[in-house]
């Protein structure tokens, strides 16, 4: 992992098109300064969504010593899979990564977004103070998905765009549809322990899901020249990069 970059430089056509157009492009302050530690937030509907998703960047980052909190807008509880069982695969996989789970108190499958949750989710992500949020891409055709990325975006914009703000892909196809990355991780090195995750979550039928979002690792890794890769599109207006200032980590 040592000398590894964290994004790559190679970047598809479409890719570079966004990424030219993004926030990178203006002379915001960096929210990572030289040894500073960033915390990040990493959001998604269920128990497992970021670390299916963003499993990879996930442990580059807490490698590195930065802080990395996972915030479930539900705790995965569905018959006849109890969220008692949903919660402990979920701190199994967070001690994995060495993240900590945080809860939006939802419904799986129930996902409400109107003023109370927009009001209520604001001031969850306010008092964590994240330097970056990953957020589920909100074309998608799971409803909790989609609910999650409104409400972080709702988020976003009421703090007046204080953190960064970023979106990631889930079982392409099936979930997550049209994305267009900016930005890509090497995850090859850390592929294990996100594989071990997502394993984790041992009720939600790893085999299908890992094996459906390895396929798309695999792609990204073909588009920027790593084995494994992850995708990112960074949120225009954001303040800052905290992703592409880590590639040279």
């Amino acid at each position: 992992m040592v000398g590894a970059s964290l994004i790559s430089p190679a970047i598809n056509p479409a890719a570079s098109a966004l990424a030219s157009a993004s926030p990178r492009t203006n002379s915001a302050p960096s929210a990572a300064g030289p040894g500073r530690k960033l915390k990040a937030i990493v959001a998604g509907g269920h128990p497992g969504d970021p670390e299916y998703g963003c499993g990879g960047a996930i442990a580059r980052l807490t490698a590195l010593g930065h802080e990395v909190v996972l915030l479930y807008l539900n705790d995965g509880g569905w018959p006849p899979t109890s969220s008692a069982t949903r919660i402990a695969e979920a701190a199994k996989a967070c001690e994995i990564l060495k993240a900590r789970p945080l809860y939006a108190n939802q419904q799986n499958g129930h996902a409400i977004v109107d003023n109370d949750r927009y009001e209520a989710f604001a001031k969850l992500l306010e008092a964590e103070k994240p330097d970056l949020v990953l957020t589920q891409w909100p074309i998608d055709n799971h409803r909790d998905h989609r609910a999650i990325a409104n409400l972080v975006y709702d988020a976003w914009n009421r703090s007046k765009r204080s953190f960064a703000l970023y979106y990631y892909e889930v079982s392409d196809g099936e979930d997550t549809l049209q994305f267009t990355p900016t930005h890509y991780i090497d995850i090859t090195a850390v592929e294990p322990a996100k594989r071990a995750a997502c394993y984790a979550h041992a009720s939600q039928t790893p085999d299908h899901y890992y094996q459906l979002q390895d396929s798309v690792a695999a792609f990204r890794g073909t588009e920027a020249g790593f084995s494994r890769a992850e995708a990112f599109t960074l949120q225009q207006r954001s303040p800052s990069d905290p992703l592409q200032l880590l590639m040279t980590r």
